[in-house]
């Protein structure tokens, strides 16, 4: 892509995202990316476009890399701020302000006004999260601008002042920041410069809250005094500032006559002010005058003062009582705050001896509640009429004492449920005393309580809480009270501030990840637990709350992972049901795959994990009935293969026993009683009473007994239908309690069909859509013989649920009823849909019946069922599931066995037919043994075990014709001749057809000829051509025997019978061939040799044993036209393009026949470069075969000795040089120049020059970009040689290098269209196969878009139209692994080509790779050892290598 595409490609991608197109703005940049991989608008533009398709992580990603690429560009920074304001996520909203102050930086020297926007939006933030530091800075920063646009001082006056405002709640806060303070003192002086005129009410009103801020920093207190003596300079009749320097003597006691001074002062402006006579009175009381201060109320308080420092609480409060009534009580209330929280015997004496006033007996009930004991506060209220007055008459002679309105608003609350609900106790207190004293926590912590408890106002319960925590943040109770209220209201900004004031505090991530968890946004809660386990590793709540998350979103093993992390630590119940819970969930889906005994290892892991739970709360129903539902889900699978290892006090066992291993009926049992155990803590929950029932439903489906088990089916059956009823008595609207009870009605012990049906009609009223009621309803149907009804009702539940198999099983059932052609196919469905036992068993069934009707072979209906839906293969997986499940189905068995055998799995079928016979055995059928017997001896046969196999044939009843030859061949391949024959005549005998006749005849010729009977030999098959329906076999007998013998005119004959069948397949094809040729060597025509074998390879031209015949016939019967060395280099040719290497055949193989061409015609750089294809073939095979390549850097070898011999015969010698070897030498180069000064027209010398140079120039640095005009040259050098395919093979393989994959595609083609043009197979199929090969690595590689998929299935159809090729398949697998990787398809295409036995080795391997990678993505253990065992035995240390890589990783 030049220049001007990538700009096209950007304006495409602009004017995607302008028409709101934003994927295909995201194909335009991926396709820029590719070329230019730093395109800065590229980037920005995925940012974008993936911004609005909601895509945030890959919108992030975007705009990040493009910041880091143009650090100083604007757009890519505001498109990151976009996507942080509008997504509402922690991450972001922490990263937003430093995206907002690069864009402060940004738009400080461009644009103004965005500017100060941005800086608007920034002090937000600051503002809300409380971080005034990078407040102060921001605002400095605005103001930084301002001056230098020089505007209006009044617009920086303003500034000014609302940097003061925003600045003045630090001073709020505990912890002061130094260098804010200082921030803030500054912008007040800029300030009271700027502002005019002076004296004036704005500039009074500045000052005083100069002043204000100044008294609040103890450090600053010289500042202080002078601002205050400069604002009584200008305003002297304040008294603000005098009350100021007084706060401040009083505070660090300085008593010298500038504080004298200033506290008579303060008393001439105001008279009554409390800080002057408290000022004057602590002078006295330093200066010990006592007597001269006694008319001062303000001396009695420094009295009680000094008495209350001596501990004379009673002389104190008799002090106080001399004085002022309201600083009495404001005095005592102080007293009794210390008092009662260090000894209420001393606050109550002292109470006792002043219960003068009213206000005495509030205080001494407030001791008795700030202890605890409200039983004694309400003593004292109810005593008698008097005291029971006591709150009220010091709340009334005290109105303005908040804390006497709540200590009676919390006595009423305390008192109970009637006193809190009425309004004009409780809340109407606590409400009078937050208005008088805002500055009260408790108050509003009970006003909290009141409107979450009884108002059920949450909103303002929630401000309440809040309030009352900032006010002490000591308050657990209101704190906690408010982070709830905030998860329930959804309100996520006060944890965002949080985070933002401290990003390390784990607590607020548990906080925030409860609050994404109330809002079911489980990704972001998972990140937020994650990030509180990060920061406090020791937290087992942020670990539980994860694997809880997990858990939900199907996770299990991951939840199991996090939940065995708890416990390990500690056993924690609700760690421990979570991990049940999960294990069974696990189970459960190991039975659906019909993979049981793992399934039953996770169901008694969760035994004990829930018994652990039990152990601990046995109080908890939930715990009893998830150990119920283990307990009951091992009724799923076979009873062989249950064995349960349970705690022994679960069994009933002595708990100082160990644990006890249960069958199934007992590990029933046990769920029965852990129901019954869970029903009685909880009677009333009708959906213990349904799993109980369906507990009882799966005891009574079992059909043996053991001795502890001696309840009848019929009465189980009872039991589990009254536990039903009293379910629905409970909750008769729940549908799945009406179609449990249906499914027991209709079930066999009862049979109740009306009821059944009652049931199910009235589990569809409840819910219409119940795709399993209407399903039962249709097998009810169906069972009763109604077709048509139970077709309507299957119909309607596939309308329903379309992927629920069981209705679709139904109709299969009723197709099978009628005679339906699509009974087949129905079954086929189910499998595809899920493993259910019965769509398996027919499906098998159906398979092996049409396996078994040998007329329809050439029928369409054979080639779709049997052969396009790989049904052999399919139902063979589905039956082994079904076996392990259900090991008691002789007829299963022999299905298996006979499918197995289909595919060559020997080992597997003999093992099924085994286990047929053993079941057989053990019944009364005698027609099925008969069989079974006769299939288990001919597995036997096939598998080597002869002398087993006459054993086996000989228990049958020998009357069937199969059942006679197979013993028959038995007794051939044990060696035992006569016995043969004379299992081969009974079987002539018993013979009903003509074809079975011809079959035994010949066998029979066979045997006689093996004998030394020439003449019975020829007699028999004689007899065979005689006959109606002669077969190709014994005419090909019939001929071989001629010409064995000499006898031409017997061979001819034989062969012209032969030729006149017409078409066969392609092994006979080849023996044809073979026979015609040697009958004519016979008859010493040698020259018609050659042009047989000629018209065979050109009728079957891409049969490479057919090249390899005429190669080898050529030179040795037409000597004339023979090339002994071409022979010899066709003949390797031929056997490297089989696959035949010393790996297959240690004697015929291509690296030999090469090193035979070599030796006859060292000179010949065509028998070199075929040597050098042969020994990187045994190279190559050695590396996939795990072995050590032992002719390692030999090509290099055999290129330099014949380097320089012929220069113009390199040109045929390059042409495979070019393919082996990663970089060819510059002698290449000079070679191809010396022989165009020699001929310079020579185009495939060119073409060769060209190669070298580009071959150079693309490996010796990787990732070399050509230009266009390279590029264009070559194409041009490629045109020069129209008519050679492998110039254009290698043009596309240029272009598929610099990424013209489109260019790639079409050079293929035009490599295809030239060999269909020409005629040659073989170049058709190999520019398929490349062709297939290219779209596959986009595949692999993930590159966008359906067109590669589609070519890849184009292009191997193509190639298996035109003859076998294991490459196309096993192209097709690879794609089914990439496009469906967790299919069961991709499953059985990986295995048909890793166990296939005549595929070359390489496709074997590269399978048998593949196919352990998808079975370590499954976790399929058990077909792992199996694909292990099978590369053992061929040697392939390689994926044992590769397997144990796989392994190390995954742990």
């Amino acid at each position: 892509m030049s220049n001007k595409e990538v700009k096209a490609a950007l304006k495409s991608a602009r004017e995607a995202i302008k028409n709101k197109e934003f994927k295909d703005a995201l194909k335009h940049c991926k396709a820029v990316l590719k070329l230019e991989k730093n395109n800065y608008n590229a980037w920005v533009f995925i940012g974008l476009a993936a911004s609005e398709l909601e895509h945030t992580d890959q919108a992030q990603t975007a705009y990040k890399k493009a910041v880091e690429l143009e650090p100083e560009q604007l757009l890519a920074w505001q498109g990151l701020a976009n996507l942080y304001e509008k997504t509402d996520q922690w991450d972001f909203k922490i990263e937003l302000p430093n995206i907002y102050q690069r864009l402060v930086e940004l738009y400080a020297s461009s644009d103004k006004n965005k500017c100060y926007e941005i800086i608007s939006k920034l002090s937000d933030i600051y503002q809300s999260d409380k971080e005034y530091l990078k407040l102060a800075k921001v605002w400095l920063q605005l103001i930084q601008v301002k001056e230098e646009e020089a505007v209006d001082k009044n617009e920086l006056l303003q500034l000014l002042q609302q940097m003061t405002q925003l600045l003045s709640d630090c001073l709020n806060e505990e912890e002061r920041d130094n260098e804010t303070q200082q921030h803030l003192i500054t912008a007040f002086e800029k300030a009271m410069v700027l502002m005019d005129p002076v004296p004036g009410e704005q500039h009074k009103k500045f000052s005083a809250d100069y002043v204000k801020c100044l008294s609040k920093l103890p450090k600053d207190e010289p500042k202080m005094i002078v601002a205050c003596e400069s604002m009584l300079s200008l305003y002297p009749n304040q008294s603000y500032p005098l009350e100021v320097l007084c706060s401040h003597y009083l505070k660090t006691g300085v008593q010298n006559e500038g504080a004298v001074s200033c506290f008579s002062r303060l008393l001439d402006l105001a008279p009554n002010s409390g800080l002057g006579h408290l000022g004057l009175g602590t002078k006295a009381l330093h200066a010990l005058c006592y007597i001269s201060r006694l008319s001062s109320s303000t001396g009695w308080c420094s009295l009680a003062e000094a008495q209350f420092k001596m501990q004379r609480y009673s002389d104190c409060a008799m002090s106080c009582s001399q004085g002022w009534f309201t600083l009495l009580y404001h005095y005592v209330i102080q007293i009794m705050n210390i008092i009662c929280s260090c000894n209420l015997g001393h606050a109550c004496v002292a109470l006792h001896q002043i219960n003068v006033y009213p206000v005495l007996g509030a205080l001494k009930g407030r001791a008795y509640l700030n202890k605890g004991q409200v039983d004694e506060a309400l003593k004292v209220e109810n005593l008698s009429p008097t005291e029971l007055c006591l709150f009220l008459k010091a709340a009334s002679q005290s109105p303005d004492c908040g804390e006497y309105y709540f200590f009676l608003g919390r006595l009423y609350w305390d008192m109970g449920e009637e006193t809190r609900k009425d309004r004009s106790k409780a809340h109407t207190h606590l409400l009078k005393a937050a208005k008088l004293d805002p500055h009260l926590g408790c108050v509003f912590r009970y006003l909290g309580h009141y409107y979450r408890q009884v108002a059920n106002d949450h909103s303002r319960s929630r401000g309440c809480y809040k309030k009352a925590f900032e006010m002490d943040n000591t308050d657990a109770e209101s704190g906690a009270a408010s982070v709830d209220l905030s998860m329930e209201q959804d309100d996520m900004v006060s944890g965002f501030a949080a985070l933002r004031a401290d990003p390390e505090d784990w607590v607020c991530w548990e906080c925030l990840g409860e609050a994404y968890l109330n809002r079911r946004s489980f990704t972001a809660a998972l990140k937020a637990f994650g990030k509180a386990h990060q920061l406090q590793p020791s937290s087992i709540y942020s670990v539980y709350q994860a694997a809880a998350i997990k858990q939900t979103l199907g996770k299990f093993r991951e939840a199991v992972a996090e939940y065995l992390q708890i416990t390990a630590q500690q056993d924690y119940v609700p760690a421990l049901k979570g991990l049940g819970e999960c294990q069974l969930s696990l189970a459960k889906c190991l039975m659906e795959d019909c993979r049981d005994k793992g399934a039953i290892e996770l169901i008694q892991q969760a035994i004990q994990n829930l018994f652990r739970a039990v152990e601990m709360r046995p109080d908890m129903s939930c715990l009893w009935k998830l150990l119920g539902d283990a307990c009951t889900a091992v009724g799923t699978v076979t009873p062989n293969s249950v064995q349960v290892l349970v705690p022994a006090p679960l069994a009933g066992l002595d708990p100082n026993t160990q644990s006890h291993t249960l069958n199934q009926a007992q590990t029933l049992k046990v769920g029965e009683r852990c129901y019954a155990r869970a029903l009685k803590l909880m009677p009333e929950v009708p959906s213990l009473w349904n799993d109980l029932g369906l507990n009882y439903y799966r005891q009574s489906s079992l059909s043996s007994f053991t001795e502890d088990n001696l309840t009848s089916p019929s009465l189980l059956l009872e039991k589990a239908q009254q536990c039903l009823k009293k379910a629905i008595m409970m909750d008769s609207d729940n549908h799945s309690y009406w179609n449990a009870l249906g499914v027991i009605s209709m079930s066999k012990g009862l049979e109740n069909f009306a009821l059944a049906q009652h049931c199910f009609i009235k589990s569809i009223q409840v819910e219409p859509n119940n795709v399993v009621a209407w399903t039962n309803l249709g097998t009810l149907y169906l069972k009763n013989g109604n077709i048509e009804l139970a077709h309507k009702a299957f119909k309607i539940a596939q309308s329903l649920e379309p992927l629920y198999v069981n209705c679709w099983i139904g109709q299969a059932l009723i197709a099978e009823r009628v005679g339906s052609y699509d009974t087949m196919d129905l079954f086929r469905h189910t499998t595809e849909l899920s493993t259910h036992m019965e769509g398996v068993k027919g499906y098998a069934y159906w398979v092996c019946s049409t396996l078994l009707d040998k007329s329809n072979r050439d029928s369409e209906l054979y080639r779709y069922n049997i052969v396009q839906m790989n049904a052999i293969s399919a139902a063979q997986v589905a039956l082994s599931k079904y076996t392990e499940r259900i090991q008691s189905d002789p007829d299963a068995f022999i299905m298996l066995g006979f499918l197995n055998e289909h595919l060559q799995l020997k080992r597997q079928a003999l093992k099924a037919y085994k286990r047929a016979v053993d079941l057989l055995k053990s019944m009364s059928s005698t027609e099925e043994l008969a069989f079974a017997l006769g299939s288990y001896g001919r597995a036997l046969c096939t598998f080597g075990q002869s002398e087993e196999a006459v054993r086996v044939y000989n228990s049958t009843p020998l009357q069937e014709l199969s059942d006679l030859a197979g013993l028959a061949l038995a007794y051939c391949r044990a060696g035992l001749i006569p016995e043969s024959i004379k299992a081969y005549e009974r079987a002539l005998a018993v013979a009903y057809t003509e074809k079975e006749k011809a079959y035994i005849l010949t066998a029979l010729a066979l045997l006689q000829h093996r004998q030394g009977n020439l003449d019975s030999a020829k007699t028999l098959l004689f007899k065979c051509s005689m006959l109606k329906e002669p077969i190709s076999e014994s005419l090909l007998c019939l001929c071989a025997l001629g010409l064995v013998h000499s006898d031409a005119t017997l061979a001819a004959a034989a062969l012209t019978e032969l030729l006149k069948q017409g078409s066969a397949s392609v092994n006979v094809t080849e023996q044809q061939c073979l026979l015609t040729c040697a009958l004519l060597a016979l008859q010493g025509n040698y020259s018609a040799v050659q042009r047989e074998a000629s018209r065979a390879v050109h009728s079957n031209p891409g049969n490479p044993s057919l090249w390899a015949l005429l190669s080898r016939l050529v030179p040795q019967y037409y000597p004339k036209k023979a090339n002994v060395r071409l022979a010899l280099l066709y003949s390797g040719v031929n056997q490297l393009a089989s696959g035949r290497h010393s790996g297959e055949d240690s004697h015929r193989n291509a690296l030999k026949t090469m090193q035979r061409a070599v030796l006859l015609c060292p000179d010949d750089p065509a028998t070199w470069a075929g040597l050098m294809a042969a020994c990187h073939t045994e190279n190559t095979s050695c590396y996939l075969s795990g072995a050590a390549p032992s002719r390692q850097g030999l090509e290099q070898t055999l290129m330099s000795v014949t380097c320089f011999r012929q220069k113009l015969r390199q040109v045929k010698y390059y042409k495979l040089h070019v393919g082996l070897f990663p970089l060819p030498g510059p002698s290449c180069s000079a070679c191809f120049v010396q022989v165009l000064n020699v001929s310079p027209e020579h185009p495939a010398v060119m073409l060769s020059l060209r190669q070298v140079q580009c071959q150079r120039l693309l490996l010796a640095g990787r990732g070399t970009v050509l230009p266009d005009s390279v590029l264009e040259q070559l194409h041009n050098t490629v045109m020069l040689n129209p008519t050679n395919l492998g110039a254009w093979h290698w043009l596309a393989e240029v272009f598929r290098s610099q990424g013209l994959l489109v260019q790639a595609v079409m050079a293929y083609r035009q490599s295809l269209q030239l060999a269909s043009q020409l005629g040659l197979h073989s170049s058709q199929v190999a520019s398929l196969l490349r062709l297939a090969l290219l779209a596959l690595g986009n595949c692999m590689a993930g590159v966008p878009g359906n067109e590669w998929t589609d070519m890849i299935i184009e292009a191997t159809t193509e190639v298996l139209k035109l003859g076998s090729s294991p490459m196309a398949l096993l192209f097709q697998a690879l794609l089914h692994y990439v496009t469906k990787m967790a299919a069961r398809e991709t499953r059985r295409l990986l295995e048909r080509l890793a166990y296939a036995q005549d595929y070359p080795v390489t496709v074997a391997q590269v399978s048998s790779w593949y196919l352990l990678r998808h079975l370590h993505a499954k976790n399929d253990q058990e077909l792992i050892n199996v694909l292990l065992q099978h590369a053992k035995m061929k040697g392939d240390k390689r994926l044992l290598e590769f397997h144990s890589l796989l392994a190390s990783s995954s742990s």
